[in-house]
Parts: C-alpha cells; sequence; structure tokens
C-alpha cells in the first residue's frame, strides 16, 4: 500500500521528465554535448540520448578557430543545422551558437547597462565602428560625448569623416543601447557611459548661478561654452545678445573666456546666457522712444514679414511688408545697410517689440 501511494506521488513529475529528454531537438535548437574526436577536419560531440552530432564542411571552416581551442572531454555548446543527415549524425554549428550566444549576452548587456571598454576600428561619416567580442558594433556621431564629438562649423560631412577618423585605435567606454538580432545591428553609445559622473558635476550647479568657462565650439545654433572638465553647456544663438545675432562666430573665438549665466539644468544639459549678464537695452529704451515717434534706423534684415530696422544698439523694429503691397517693391525701396526715416506704430518694451511704418519718399 505504501509502495503504491509513493508511486502515485512521484509518476507525474517523472512522466513529465520522461517527457522532456523524450522530446528530440530541432533545427535551430542549441544543445550542450561532449567533444569525442576530431578526426579528418571533423568534430565529434556525444549527445545522449540522441546519438552523436558532427560538425564539418563549411561549418568546420567557420569554427576553425574555436576548434583549435577544443579538446576531447570538453562540454560545448552547437547549433542544429540538420537533424537527420545521410550519414546518420545531427548537423552541429558551433559558429552559429556562438553567435547566438553573443546575441543574448547583448540583450543582457542592454538591460543591464553594462559599460565595455572598446577599441574604435574603423569611422564612416555616419560613427564609428566598434570591435565587440569579434561582432561589429555601431556608435552614432551623435552619440559620442562631448569633447570626442566633431563640431565642423559647416557641416561638411568630409570635415567630419576627418575628425571621426582620429578616434580609430582609441578605447572608447561605452555601452550597448540597441540590439536587433534578425538585422545583425549592434548599436553602442559613448554618452550614457559617464551619466552618473556627469549628473554629479551638474547637480554642482542650479540656474542663477554665474560662472567663467571657455568656448570650446561654434555651431550655427550657438556656443559650447565648457563650465569644467567633462562638463559643457550651450549659449543659444538667441542667448548671445539683445541685439541681433546672425553668426555667433562674429561674437566668440575657440579658447576665449566668457562669462555666463545658468538659465535651465534639463536632463542633465545646461543652457547658458551671455546677453542677460548685459543691460537690456529694452529697459532704457521704454524711456527714451514712444509710439508716434520720429526715428532713424538702418535696415540690418529681410525676413518673410518685411524688413528689421536698427534704431539703436540691441532695439529694432519690423517694417512690414504690408507697408510696400510686395516683397519687390519692398527691396526697391528698402537697402541693406542704409539708414531711412521711420514713425513707431507700436512699442511695447516689456515683450521687446517694435514696429515701424516707413515715412521716406517711396518708389
Amino acid at each position: 500500500m505504501e509502495d503504491t501511494e509513493v508511486k502515485s506521488e512521484h509518476t507525474p513529475a517523472m512522466a513529465a521528465f520522461a517527457a522532456q529528454i523524450q522530446e528530440p531537438p530541432k533545427e535551430g535548437d542549441i544543445i550542450e554535448g561532449t567533444v569525442l574526436m576530431l578526426d579528418r577536419a571533423r568534430l565529434y560531440i556525444d549527445l545522449p540520448p540522441w546519438g552523436t552530432g558532427v560538425i564539418y564542411g563549411r561549418e568546420y571552416l567557420n569554427a576553425r578557430e574555436v576548434i583549435k581551442r577544443v579538446n576531447v572531454g570538453d562540454t560545448v555548446a552547437a547549433k542544429v543545422v540538420e537533424v537527420n543527415s545521410p550519414e546518420g549524425y545531427i548537423e552541429l554549428s558551433l559558429k552559429e551558437a556562438r553567435t547566438a550566444a553573443l546575441w543574448a549576452e547583448a540583450e543582457d548587456a542592454l538591460k543591464q547597462k553594462t559599460l565595455f571598454e572598446l577599441v574604435v576600428k574603423e569611422a564612416n561619416k555616419g560613427g564609428i565602428i566598434l570591435d565587440w567580442q569579434g561582432m561589429a558594433g555601431f556608435l552614432p556621431a551623435s552619440q559620442l560625448k562631448a569633447e570626442h564629438y566633431p563640431r565642423i562649423a559647416d557641416g561638411d560631412k568630409d570635415k567630419i569623416l576627418d575628425e571621426l577618423r582620429k578616434l580609430v585605435g582609441t578605447k572608447l567606454a561605452v555601452s550597448i543601447i540597441s540590439v536587433t538580432p534578425k538585422e545583425n545591428k549592434l548599436i553602442f553609445s559613448e554618452r550614457g557611459a559617464d551619466d552618473r559622473e556627469k549628473r554629479e558635476m551638474v547637480e554642482r550647479h542650479q540656474v542663477g548661478d554665474v560662472l567663467e568657462g571657455e568656448v570650446t565650439g561654434m555651431v550655427d545654433f550657438g556656443v559650447f561654452v565648457k563650465i569644467e572638465e567633462g562638463l559643457e553647456g550651450l549659449v543659444h544663438i538667441s542667448e548671445i545678445d539683445w541685439g541681433l545675432v546672425d553668426d555667433p562666430r562674429h561674437f566668440f573665438k575657440i579658447g576665449e573666456k566668457v562669462k555666463a549665466k545658468i538659465i535651465d539644468i534639463k536632463d542633465g544639459k545646461v543652457s547658458l546666457s551671455v546677453k542677460q549678464l548685459k543691460e537690456n537695452p529694452w529697459q532704457s529704451a521704454a524711456d527714451k522712444y514712444h509710439k508716434g515717434d520720429k526715428v532713424e534706423g538702418v535696415i540690418i534684415k529681410f525676413n518673410k514679414h518685411g524688413a528689421l530696422a536698427s534704431i539703436e544698439e540691441g532695439i529694432a523694429g519690423l517694417v512690414h511688408i504690408s507697408e510696400f503691397g510686395s516683397e519687390e517693391k519692398l527691396a526697391q525701396n528698402l537697402e541693406m545697410g542704409r539708414r531711412y526715416p521711420f514713425t513707431i506704430s507700436l512699442f511695447d518694451p516689456k515683450e521687446m517689440r517694435m514696429a515701424l511704418s516707413f515715412v521716406g519718399e517711396k518708389k
């Protein structure tokens, strides 16, 4: 009676185990076995209870570097290529198993945000190529740290490539940000590698702080300023000066020391302003100008709305295109760099807005 009870208690588990071991391997499965023998460019692997596996032909050639390090008695993982070969063996692939294991490792590294120190192998116009355990990974230029990012003022792709090539042979601390085995894509980023250190640096600063930094780069949309080693801030073109700024390069030089005010800190990015450390000319303009006043202004820019005329340094008003009826007539009457008489038709110093009406003789 006791024997019967014991059997009934363990039979379901034993049945499940039996069903598990009876399930034969399928093409694409990763299975483990013991190396039996290496003979005539064939590696035989014991796969109980299913018989013997073999790696030969193209699969042998593909894995020959791995096979050199394998000894009889070693346990190896291999991928099933064919279950029923003409010779009765289970055909296996060591290389595909290794590749599958690497993709699994890459996915785990992505989840764990693991850091790697990898050598830059190549560069192209979009970024750099890294070698990770024999697999090629891509790091887009946009994912480089600030000190490695190629700051080319005119965006010339050939110049960008020249800068990226300077990184070839160097080691970078990177992390995996995208894994797509089906497309054979492995994407890295250098920006996340120092997030913690950068976060600590950012936390030492706050909005309103005034600091002195060094101009490290200039682009069409602004100026990069090094706040401290490893941390940069951006002075957007709109925060360079109270007057019109068409090109930041007219205001700064690389290496120049500049004072700036922190106006925003968001997602680890620091925004700076240079103009906010200067007197706002619109504040004093409130006492000097009023609606209806006659003034003179120099044309400094044309846009889709009309022409901008500078009344004084930092104060400009819009001469609307409707004053002339068309762009062509506007261009006939107002020339860049010339001074003309106007009347102030709208003045809002708090919003830093001024509209002007042309009172000269129209052509």
